[in-house]
């Protein structure tokens, strides 16, 4: 029975919708139904193609005009039924009564907008005020979020913003006119471990602030028995299992829901054989940028030192961790050592040849034993290009095979490496899944016979159970091939599943480091506490609801 305190404020009934496609009709969601109480956080959890993102844009009315919406689907906001009410009055809904954060911040924020006028447009489309207001009220919305220097940062661009940064720019778009209902659509996919923690706990403290209900799509398991009180696991279009949340994690019912939970990365990498010889070295390394703020007329200038005089070293074989918060300088350190960006300061070693000072264009012969994989397969992969192609590029621009058969061959057994199918060969990207697409990323960088590759983030964006199958494949092909990784990560515990050796930084510079086990089960410095609880500490102050509205 519920009390005033669990008032429902959404009730989603039967909710179907399908897309048609060349070959017949694709159903996305299949009868789903749930409710979101008032205050409280419900979680959908499930992975890529499940139906989460599909099912909270049908709440919000914003599916394609391809969708095809079931004949009973309901969905009553407030005691108002959403379905088929006019666009002009749903319009009026979006952005005050529900908002939304969406996964991926740099391409929901206009490029070519300040972040203070996109902050002022969406207060000034539900409000009527002066913009003078307007602008401080986004002022006062970025200091709410606790942008740093919120003065400053009114008048810069999204791709000057770090990745956190930008994502609390969202936030404070999303609770610009104070909303009853705070969709959250992966917000935290992709950042880093202490700014998830500081994006989810700024979540809280407005949704008690301001009395809102949250929906929270995520795959992310840890986030959910963090942030919820209820959870619907999603698979096939479908809700699998419901319940409180801590009921489901301490005695999952459903095959699916085990598998999810059994999924988060464990183990440790086996010891190196004595002392290996260093195949990346680095000391000293230091890294500036120009930064630039302030109006026409009153421009300023600042040196920002992204990377501060670190020493690093990877031997043959071993997998050093680079972990810290979005601005700390991980990925400037890696393209510097690669010397894909300048360093201003610093000697590096590939072996025993010095690279520092030589010219890029004399680092081609570099080019073939050092190789990146990068976070999102799908924006690093050529759309235009199939498979064979993607691979062979590397092999084509440095002469490496005798003819094209040979270099097909060079691809068929790059992809039976990374375990797929050299079938795949004239597929396109857009044809393969978020974990295939990281796949043909890691075959071409190893078709290339690399000795060091630098892997940035390249399993923040999968799925739980795709991440685990990619971890498994980066240790057995660093075993069979002796490769040296330099893994940046947000995700503490694939740097300790993977990571041999392990270094935190902050502000550019290192604050801890050493053997992966010891940094991590038992951190030195406060600022790898933090980093520690926020990855493996399972903490919530919210009591668990005792009201079961799930439908």
């Amino acid at each position: 029975m519920s009390t005033n305190s669990d008032q429902i404020l959404l009730k989603a009934k039967d909710i179907e919708v399908g897309f048609p496609i060349i070959e017949g009709f694709v159903q996305a969601v299949r009868g789903v139904s749930f409710d979101i109480i008032q205050g409280k956080t419900l979680a959908l959890v499930g992975e890529s193609g499940s139906g989460k993102s599909v099912t909270a844009r049908a709440l919000m009315g914003m599916l394609s005009e391809r969708a095809v919406v079931g004949k009973n689907t309901s969905v009553e906001f407030s005691g108002q039924q959403l379905i088929g009410l006019p666009d002009e009055r749903l319009q009026k809904i979006r952005g005050s009564a529900i908002s939304m954060i969406f996964q991926e911040p740099m391409t929901s924020l206009n490029p070519l907008y300040t972040v203070g006028s996109q902050i002022m447009e969406s207060i000034l489309a539900h409000q009527k005020m002066p913009k003078k207001e307007a602008r401080l009220s986004a002022l006062r919305l970025l200091q709410e979020v606790r942008i740093p220097r919120p003065e400053a940062r009114l008048d810069q661009y999204p791709h000057q913003l770090s990745g956190g940064q930008r994502q609390r720019v969202m936030i404070a778009l999303a609770i610009a006119n104070e909303p009853k209902l705070l969709i959250a659509d992966e917000p935290t996919t992709a950042l880093d471990v202490t700014i998830q923690a500081q994006i989810l706990r700024l979540i809280k403290d407005l949704q008690v602030k301001y009395g809102m209900s949250v929906l929270l799509i995520t795959h992310d398991l840890n986030v959910v028995r963090k942030t919820s009180e209820q959870i619907c696991v999603m698979r096939n279009g479908e809700i699998v299992e419901r319940g409180l949340t801590e009921e489901v994690f301490t005695n999952p019912q459903h095959p699916y829901t085990q598998h999810l939970i059994r999924s988060e990365p464990k183990g440790s990498p086996p010891p190196l054989q004595g002392d290996p010889p260093s195949s990346l070295k680095g000391d000293q390394i230091r890294v500036v940028f120009k930064i630039r703020h302030g109006s026409f007329f009153n421009r300023k200038t600042e040196d920002l030192v992204a990377v501060n005089n670190v020493d690093i070293r990877v031997r043959e074989g071993e997998s050093v961790g680079v972990v810290g918060e979005s601005g700390s300088g991980k990925t400037t350190l890696g393209l510097a050592l690669i010397r894909l960006i300048s360093s201003q300061g610093g000697e590096i070693r590939f072996g025993e040849r010095r690279v520092d000072n030589v010219e890029r264009k004399d680092l081609r012969d570099l080019r073939t034993s050092v190789q990146v994989v990068f976070q999102d397969p799908f924006s690093s992969l050529n759309p235009r290009m199939i498979v064979r192609q993607i691979i062979a590029e590397g092999l084509v621009v440095n002469n490496i095979g005798n003819s094209d058969a040979d270099r097909d061959e060079m691809v068929r057994v790059a992809l039976k490496d990374v375990q797929m199918d050299p079938d795949v060969m004239d597929r396109f990207p857009h044809e393969f899944s978020g974990g295939q697409r990281q796949r043909i990323a890691i075959a071409r960088a190893m078709v290339m016979k690399p000795k060091f590759v630098l892997l940035d983030e390249p399993t923040s964006a999968l799925d739980l159970s795709i991440q685990a199958q990619i971890i498994d494949l980066l240790k057995d092909l660093r075993d069979k091939h002796k490769l040296s990784y330099l893994f940046i990560s947000h995700d503490l515990k694939v740097i300790k599943a993977l990571c041999h050796n392990v270094l935190v930084m902050q502000h550019g510079n290192v604050v801890e480091a050493g053997p992966t086990q010891d940094v991590l089960v038992n951190p030195q410095k406060e600022y790898t506490k933090a980093l520690v609880n926020a990855a493996f500490e399972v903490v919530s102050d919210q009591p668990q609801s005792t009201s079961q509205n799930f439908n």
